[in-house]
């Protein structure tokens, strides 16, 4: 039967594509996404490893729901991807409360809900593999993406301590920090914007908005290659902390650390 994936989000975009992967490697997947009938109108019928399962992730009762279905099913979780997100672009001050906390909902707090739900059973088992998509935009920041980032950087926070403290049971973890992929991420379908009209961003909120525009569907990453990738590291003995995909992930990622050695060196010239 091979390994038994629980992946999040995988009607459509990254976590599709992770799904198809896995599958193709023979692996048993448990496909999630709000609706069930989203995952099966994604595949199809071209999988019999393939089971769908409606689950918001933003509900924890529901995913301790599925993470027991699951391994009561099939045994074990031995690959849990937490890939369910979205993004909120635009200027922080254009964002109602209610929408930034929604952000975190669904990108922290729902993201966190699929991992405890997950975590006993592996833990119980002294085994498994916790792959969390993140973002390079959880290392780096900009203006316009100031509310994605932030939840994003709150992710990669709380994965590197829980990684910690789950290595001693023997779980792994991986995060994933992919640039600009060729998915619906940033069309309406997946990204939200601002609703507050402020005249003092109207000219920068027309520019990103053209940007965002622009980029939506021409982006460099292909989320197929990610999703191989991901597949080929699982089977690994030993996994990588981090993935670093794409060569603009790459670069903000390499500039930022040229800029945190930088601000290190200089604080260390004023004490």
């Amino acid at each position: 039967m091979g390994k038994v994936w629980l992946v999040t989000g995988a009607s459509r975009g990254l976590g599709r594509e992770i799904a198809r992967a896995a599958l193709d490697a023979g692996e048993t997947v448990v496909a999630t996404a709000r609706s069930a009938d989203a995952v099966i109108d994604a595949f199809g019928s071209e999988h019999d490893r393939l089971h769908a399962i409606a689950l918001d992730i933003t509900d924890a009762e529901a995913a301790h729901s599925v993470a027991a279905k699951t391994c009561k099913r099939f045994g074990a979780i031995d690959v849990l991807v937490n890939n369910a997100g979205y993004a909120e672009l635009g200027f922080f001050e254009t964002f109602t409360d209610a929408a930034v906390r929604r952000q975190f909902e669904v990108n922290l707090f729902g993201t966190m809900n699929v991992a405890r739900a997950v975590a006993p059973h592996m833990r119980e088992r002294r085994s498994g593999l916790l792959v969390t998509i993140s973002s390079v935009s959880g290392l780096v920041s900009s203006g316009g993406g100031s509310v994605y980032s932030a939840s994003k950087f709150a992710v990669e926070g709380w994965m590197e301590g829980l990684a910690q403290e789950l290595a001693p049971f023997g779980i792994r973890s991986l995060l994933v920090e992919p640039g600009m992929l060729r998915t619906d991420f940033m069309d309406g379908k997946s990204a939200s914007f601002g609703s507050i009209d402020i005249p003092d961003y109207a000219e920068a909120s027309a520019q990103y908005r053209a940007f965002v525009d622009a980029a939506n569907g021409n982006q460099p990453g292909d989320p197929k290659l990610l999703a191989a990738q991901i597949v080929g590291l699982v089977s690994q003995a030993k996994t990588p902390s981090r993935l670093i995909f794409g060569d603009d992930a790459r670069q903000w990622a390499a500039t930022k650390v040229d800029q945190l050695r930088q601000e290190i060196a200089q604080s260390v010239e004023h004490v």
